[in-house]
């Protein structure tokens, strides 16, 4: 139940409804949003919202959806229900567009069958008769004209007027050139008079020719004259034009008799087009909002999260200008919420964003907050909003608010939202603010959920101390005495008054007047609720800094955490390799060794070919210890102010390391450090003619492999790449799991058609280490993400 009759314009929702109809097609369309109802059925409203979903996400995949011809089959159909009527020509023909459009729907949900579930329901049990359009087509041309051969009796007449028309024309044309050439006519061509040719002749002239006088100009120099030779000739064409129309008329009761029948069918595809159009229009106003689909709960409950008024979101948009999100919560435990703060602050529009919101949920509507907000239903909706005097009641203002007041006490329950702007005012404020709690009392005890705005201190000392009753208040800049038009939960909020008078030029003598006019105690609480609000302000902001700094600690320590699961995995592979290189060194170091030995005694110990040995070997010692030592880039070997190519040899990194480009994608080349791979940004790199390929530096080997650890992340976004760009990506994100020994990655590929799912999937079959691929849970994603498990 909706309360008062004027809460749908109140609210907002009126105008809603404007610029729903603005995305009809149809006039069916425009129809169906007049005749939306408020569902309170939980089923039927996650089966609604769910339809719109899909088509919004329809149309944000880029599809071509057909929606060319969304006519008015019903209104039609209406005036052939009596035997003897007929439908006309170009009744036909849209009789054929409008089929056309149905059967072309129905294709487009078959061809993506599992994509768009809901939507492909409204069409599963939809007959297709398409012997209908063929049977239309077999009369109708595509230019909505019934075919000159649609009978026996029509092909004869046709075939007889183009005849006449034919030898008719001959003969006036002879005529014409004979009284052109003699200088008789005033035109230089024929011109139709009635329905029929007629030869333009200088009035002076007329005699000169037999026939009869059609018209003449409005001067009287010219009359237009047909031939006595065409006159007898005119008079058969129309007769005979006569009997083609009423033999066209016999054709289209024929053509109405065979449709009538299937009138049925007819009807449930108007049903289908006025319902897809209503559906699309609901998801193309989404788009333009940025709505959402919410978790939707069946209990009454509102956990808002960056929600936006609708209406003020939508005339920002055009402004270039941003709303502030609302984040609000109603629940079993907090079932009313009562907003205080600065007027202009905010306070309405609060209210009016939670109203609004639900009230188009519950209409099917997409509404504009975080897609894992939770919103559940309700079963009525009570609004006081406004000045609701009324002469012709005879009610005031005040009256017309506890007209309100005592329908809220007497009908409203715990399945109903109750908004209340500006709660108690209208009369004096002794007397308003105790009326205001006793009613707040009752709707609190009867657990109705509720959003009611106050600058009554009363009200927020009582929600203060009562359960169920949650104070919020719109923040305020006390320095810039500006509202941030922010909603913070859990504390009330100063009005601000004097704050505001003094901002806005009031004499500072007249505000201390009238501060010494208010109680002390009414001085104490703004006072209070001004400090408290700064200081949570301050803690907020304190909050962040160690939410900030938190989650760089966690972040360092996960990275630490990788690099050391990286080498605890790795480290008898690298002291294996470690071992068979020194192996490798001595065995050199051994065999020049024994060479020497051998040498010297080749030459039995001659001292000049001994030097000659010995210094021989000193330089091979050299040799095999320089393998032994990192590359050191000398600042000759350096190039500058050239691009790096690939195939270049550069340097990076406090340690020096030399690697070969092998490919660059951006601002990031890939590089070849001996065996590893890695990717690192341009910026950093240096080119060098230094082509050591030789580092056994295992500091520099270590940085490299933690660097490319720490940056690791097991889920890749491709959605929006093209096949070989996203096929690109997914090979160089799987090599790095695979080099870092990951069990388990995640792709991000999105839903669309699937093509994009279907042609990763096909690619990880190619790779061996690849032992399953299966979709997210539905809850995470489902198709829209793949999970790859690694051996």
């Amino acid at each position: 139940m909706l309360y008062p009759e004027s809460l749908l314009q109140k609210l907002g929702f009126e105008e809603i409804k404007t610029k729903l109809k603005q995305e009809c097609y149809s006039s069916m369309a425009s129809d169906m949003v007049d005749k939306m109802q408020f569902i309170s059925n939980f089923d039927l409203l996650q089966k609604i919202l769910v339809q719109a979903n899909e088509f919004k996400q329809l149309l944000q995949s880029g599809d071509y959806f057909p929606a060319d011809h969304f006519i008015d089959l019903k209104s039609m159909l209406a005036r052939v229900k009596v035997e003897g009527s007929y439908l006309q020509e170009e009744n036909f023909h849209q009789i054929v567009l409008s089929l056309n459009t149905v059967f072309a729907c129905i294709d487009f949900f078959k061809i993506r069958t599992g994509i768009y579930p809901e939507l492909e329901k409204l069409v599963a049990n939809v007959p297709i008769d398409r012997n209908i359009v063929k049977s239309i087509e077999q009369i109708i041309d595509n230019k909505g004209n019934v075919r000159p051969n649609a009978s026996k009796e029509l092909a004869e007449i046709s075939q007889e007027i183009s005849y006449i028309e034919s030898e008719a024309r001959k003969r006036i044309n002879s005529v014409f050139k004979e009284l052109q050439k003699d200088g008789y006519t005033a035109d230089t061509q024929l011109t139709i008079r009635d329905g029929r040719l007629a030869i333009p002749l200088l009035a002076e002239y007329k005699r000169k020719l037999k026939g009869v006088i059609l018209d003449e100009s409005s001067t009287g120099q010219t009359v237009f004259m047909e031939p006595v030779e065409v006159f007898e000739m005119n008079n058969k064409l129309r007769d005979l034009h006569y009997a083609k129309r009423r033999e066209i008329i016999k054709i289209l009761i024929t053509l109405t008799n065979e449709l009538r029948p299937a009138m049925p069918v007819l009807l449930s595809y108007h049903q289908l087009l006025t319902l897809v159009d209503f559906i699309r229009a609901k998801a193309k106003l989404a788009n333009r909002m940025e709505a959402n689909m919410p978790i939707l709960k069946p209990d009454a409950i509102v956990n808002m999260i960056d929600g936006r008024h609708p209406l003020l979101f939508l005339s920002f948009k055009e402004l270039g200008k941003k709303v502030v999100p609302l984040t609000a919560q109603i629940s079993e435990s907090n079932h009313i919420l009562l907003i205080s703060g600065p007027n202009a602050g905010g306070k309405s529009v609060a209210l009016k964003t939670i109203g609004l919101i639900q009230l188009m949920l519950q209409f099917g509507l997409l509404i504009p907050v975080a897609a894992h907000s939770e919103m559940g239903l309700m079963k009525n909706i009570f609004v006081d909003i406004g000045d609701d005097q009324s002469l012709e009641n005879d009610l005031s203002t005040y009256s017309a608010h506890l007209f309100h007041m005592n329908y809220f006490v007497q009908q409203a329950n715990a399945k109903t939202l109750v908004l209340i702007d500006e709660f108690g005012t209208g009369t004096d404020p002794k007397f308003g603010g105790p009326i205001a709690e006793a009613v707040l009392e009752v709707l609190n005890r009867k657990k109705v959920r509720g959003v009611i705005t106050t600058h009554y201190s009363n009200l927020k000392n009582f929600a203060n101390s009562t359960d169920g009753i949650q104070n919020a208040s719109m923040l305020f800049d006390q320095v810039e005495m500006m509202p941030f038009y922010q909603l913070e939960m859990g504390l009330p909020g100063s009005s601000y008054a004097f704050e505001i008078a003094q901002k806005i030029g009031l004499p500072q003598a007249l505000l201390n007047s009238a501060k010494q006019k208010i109680g002390h105690q009414q001085k104490k609480v703004d006072a209070l609720l001004a400090d408290l609000e700064r200081e949570k302000k301050e803690m907020a902001l304190k909050q962040n800094e160690i939410a900030i700094q938190t989650r760089k600690l966690n972040q360092l320590v996960q990275e630490n955490q990788k690099s050391k699961e990286f080498f605890d995995a790795n480290k008898k592979k690298i002291l294996k390799e470690a071992k068979q290189e020194v192996d490798q060194l001595i065995k050199s170091a051994n065999k020049l060794v024994e060479n020497t030995i051998a040498d010297i005694k080749s030459v039995k110990a001659d001292k000049t070919a001994t030097q000659t040995i010995r210094k021989k070997f000193e330089e091979s010692s050299k040799n095999i210890l320089k393998q032994t030592e990192p590359v050191v880039v000398k600042s000759n070997e350096i190039i500058s102010n050239k691009a790096i190519k690939v195939g270049d040899w550069v340097v990076y990194g406090e340690d020096q390391i030399v690697a070969e480009v092998l490919s660059i994608q951006k601002n990031k080349a890939e590089l070849a450090i001996g065996e590893l791979h890695t990717w690192i940004e341009l910026s950093k790199l240096q080119l060098t003619t230094n082509r050591s390929k030789k580092v056994i530096n295992q500091s520099a080997f270590s940085k490299v492999i933690a660097t490319t650890a720490s940056h690791f992340q097991p889920q890749i976004d491709i959605r929006g790449a093209r096949g070989e760009e996203a096929l690109w990506e997914v090979e160089k994100f799987l090599d790095k799991a695979i080099m870092l020994n990951y069990s388990e990655i995640r792709i991000l590929h999105g839903k669309g058609d699937g093509i994009l799912r279907k042609l990763i999937r096909e690619f990880l079959k190619k790779y061996d280490v690849v032992s399953d691929v299966q979709s997210e849970h539905v809850e995470f994603g489902g198709d829209g993400i793949t999970i790859v498990n690694l051996r």
